[in-house]
């Protein structure tokens, strides 16, 4: 069965996905580590569980979420996946790193592209691939039916959703993608969000007041 471990780096407080299984295999998505003893939270907590990470992949590339690719991929010699959309956000994070303090950033690339329909997988586990624009152009997020669990990026938040008022940010793309993409799944599906506590995709319907529709318990 799929488990999620969630670390929270760096100074956006974002949260950082490991998702393994009983076979050993691990994915690593969104890695914020930037500082030593996150990248050795990170890792220390791969080796005592004796995983062997397959996947580096990312919902989106804004800063936060993009600060331990190069650890990652280069530590772990994994294949690096993200939307083609995602391309050119990932690409404008050097040009500005620095500014918010993070001189020492290192740019990673990525070896392959995910779209809508997709499947990424390791171990026993498959996750179905869906894109949810509107907070970044090529924003993605994984979704896990065995578990009902949602990686869901910046899209989907407790009690709230994802800005839209960065380069290739779009209000009314995003709620679409959450009323089409994500409140089409099971109530009881968790939603790990790239920031902050996880939530459900029911409880999220009836009380987020920025994309909650009209449904009965």
């Amino acid at each position: 069965m799929m488990k999620i471990q969630t670390f929270t780096f760096n100074p956006f407080q974002e949260n950082t996905f490991v998702v393994y299984d009983e076979s050993g295999e691990a994915a690593i998505i969104d890695p914020g580590c930037y500082q030593a003893h996150e990248k050795t939270a990170l890792s220390q907590f791969i080796d005592h569980n004796k995983l062997t990470v397959k996947l580096l992949l990312n919902t989106h590339c804004h800063i936060d979420h993009v600060l331990g690719n190069d650890f990652v991929k280069s530590k772990y010699n994994v294949p690096f996946l993200i939307h083609e959309k995602e391309l050119p956000v990932l690409k404008a994070v050097k040009s500005y790193a620095s500014n918010y303090g993070f001189a020492t950033y290192q740019e990673a690339l990525p070896d392959r592209f995910l779209k809508e329909g997709d499947w990424v997988s390791f171990g026993n586990t498959k996750l179905q691939v869906l894109f949810l624009p509107g907070h970044a152009p090529g924003h993605i997020g994984f979704y896990h039916a065995e578990t009902n669990a949602l990686l869901s990026g910046d899209v989907l938040f407790e009690n709230s959703i994802g800005r839209t008022d960065l380069p290739g940010g779009d209000h009314n793309t995003l709620i679409q993608s959450i009323r089409q993409k994500v409140f089409v799944l099971p109530d009881e599906t968790i939603v790990y969000p790239g920031h902050g506590n996880t939530t459900t995709v029911g409880e999220e319907k009836i009380s987020n007041p920025f994309c909650a529709i009209s449904v009965t318990r």
